[in-house]
């Protein structure tokens, strides 16, 4: 593992860093590893498909709303809008 020096923290910073490591059971230093993980790589990504099935499940949305969903769709193209 390679090591990283932070200089420069302010002592309200450091202050923070601490309580929250103590809320969480852990060091400032094992708290700062884990707020770094998280932010430069969050547990899984999310992609939009996924997203999207995720809603339509909590809705509890059926192939058949989709399909009527499909069905009364507007299929003229829109006109560009003009301006002046």
């Amino acid at each position: 593992m390679t090591s990283l020096t932070v200089r420069n923290v302010s002592s309200e910073i450091h202050r923070a860093l601490r309580l929250r490591a103590a809320e969480h059971g852990r060091s400032t230093e094992a708290e700062v590893r884990a707020i770094l993980e998280n932010t430069v790589k969050p547990p899984q990504d999310l992609r939009m498909g996924e997203a999207m099935s995720r809603i339509g499940q909590r809705w509890g949305l059926t192939n058949d709303d989709l399909d009527a969903l499909d069905q009364a769709r507007q299929r003229t193209p829109a006109e560009p809008m003009h301006i002046g």
